[in-house]
């Protein structure tokens, strides 16, 4: 079993990371790109001994994954 947990800046923080690929993709000559936002995937290959649940995987989000005061965060578990 595994969670997917995606990490995403919070509308309204800056993300200096996202503008420099946005230049950059400008530059290169990539039209037609508007905003670009960086973020985290992470994939957690889940054992049989860990709690399975979102709960425990949001938890886990809050307390080391994810700057909760700046990044938002979204967990799928897959089997």
């Amino acid at each position: 079993m595994k969670a997917k947990v995606h990490v995403t800046l919070k509308n309204g923080v800056l993300d200096p990371q996202g503008k420099a690929v946005e230049h950059a993709l400008g530059t290169l000559g990539f039209a037609g790109v508007g905003e670009v936002r960086i973020g985290k995937y992470i994939e957690l290959e889940l054992t049989d001994a860990a709690e399975k649940s979102k709960e425990n995987i949001e938890n886990m989000c809050k307390q080391l994954l994810a700057n909760t005061v700046i990044e938002n965060f979204d967990v799928e578990i897959v089997e």
